[in-house]
């Protein structure tokens, strides 16, 4: 399983990234594996406000529907628009091409402390059963 180091998570299995004054947004490795062929991802349009750990769009895949929660809150400003056409991509490469959003944090320094290191995200899975 991978889980970049560089990366921060959430105990609910998004990753969380910033570039450029933006906050880049998926779901991890383990989430994608546990999903199974994902068929289809629903996005909200840029320009919608996401509360911190608020809903912002739905996975599905062979096995089940799952909802996305945003790390932090703000502004859409982007979504992966690739994922309309090829939502395999966030099997094929969760980290790189099968990102889901870019948001511009309204609450950076406060919200980004909510999130996991690596290690801690390698302390849920261990908690939780998964290796």
């Amino acid at each position: 399983m991978n889980i970049p180091e560089e990366l921060c998570y959430t105990k609910e299995h998004e990753w969380a990234r910033m570039e450029d004054g933006l906050c880049v947004i998926g779901i991890t490795d383990y989430a994608q594996g546990e999903l199974g062929d994902i068929v289809y991802v629903e996005l909200p349009e840029p320009g919608t406000h996401v509360d911190i750990m608020g809903e912002f769009g739905v996975v599905e895949s062979v096995k089940t529907a799952s909802d996305l929660y945003s790390p932090l809150a703000g502004e859409i400003v982007e979504i992966n628009d690739e994922l309309a056409d090829s939502p395999e991509l966030v099997n094929d490469s969760p980290y790189e091409e099968g990102w889901m959003l870019k948001i511009r944090p309204s609450n950076l320094e406060e919200d980004w402390e909510t999130l996991l290191d690596a290690d801690g995200y390698k302390e849920v899975l261990a908690e939780s059963g998964a290796h």
